[in-house]
């Protein structure tokens, strides 16, 4: 991959797991939040289950990969539909939360690993879910990495983008200008012009499920297809 799709994987790692890790334990929990955050955990909510309402309810013998599987919300819905699942997350933090999150009867099916969601090494799935784990990135590389995986995916490959809005880009323009040692690194909009034309040059569709907007969560719910 990239040098800017390297630099932003650290970044992002060490975001998740040495500066915002108990951030995002409590916001993935039903442990009271701030207003803003609760809406993030509403969107994010609503989100989660639009991208798995695109996947077959029963999922009984598949082997569907959680690429960036945070503190294992999907992953435990995906299991508990009777998938084999494969969770990677870049943070050993968060994935230690989801490991102790997971019910017993779920556990024998997920298997929880440290690492780059691109790792070849993964091998091959039947679909692949990935939810916000590329909004940090810029769309081309954000497309060579979908294209990566979707070579390695037989059936669906669902994921988010973040739109291009004026808002969310404000807000990343901001983060530019006004950079603060504990802020999340910047959320990159991309547009569907753009993103589509990027995959198109890697011989992929485009086509998108739905948004979801709540308060300061924006998402554009995608699915990739050949």
């Amino acid at each position: 991959m990239s040098e800017t799709y390297k630099t932003t994987r650290a970044e992002v790692q060490t975001y998740f797991d040495q500066i915002a890790s108990t951030t995002w334990e409590q916001l993935t929990s039903d442990a009271p939040v701030s207003r803003i955050r609760q809406t993030v955990r509403e969107g994010r909510d609503t989100m989660r289950r639009l991208l798995l309402d695109a996947l077959p309810a029963d999922l009984t013998g598949a082997r569907v990969f959680d690429a960036g599987c945070g503190t294992g919300q999907a992953a435990n819905e995906l299991a508990a539909r009777g998938a084999e699942v494969l969770a990677v997350d870049i943070s050993p933090s968060l994935l230690h939360v989801a490991r102790r999150r997971t019910a017993p009867a779920l556990a024998s099916r997920i298997d929880f690993r440290a690492g780059d969601m691109l790792d070849p090494d993964f091998g091959r799935f039947d679909h692949v879910i990935a939810m916000d784990s590329l909004i940090h990135y810029r769309p081309e590389d954000s497309a060579r990495a979908l294209s990566a995986l979707r070579e390695r995916t037989r059936g669906k490959l669902v994921f988010t983008v973040a739109p291009k809005t004026p808002l969310l880009t404000l807000m990343h323009w901001s983060g530019k200008v006004l950079p603060r040692s504990n802020r999340s690194p910047a959320i990159v909009p991309a547009s569907f012009r753009r993103l589509s034309g990027e995959l198109a040059a890697h011989g992929w569709s485009l086509h998108r499920l739905g948004r979801v907007q709540r308060g300061f969560y924006i998402s554009d719910a995608m699915e990739l297809r050949p």
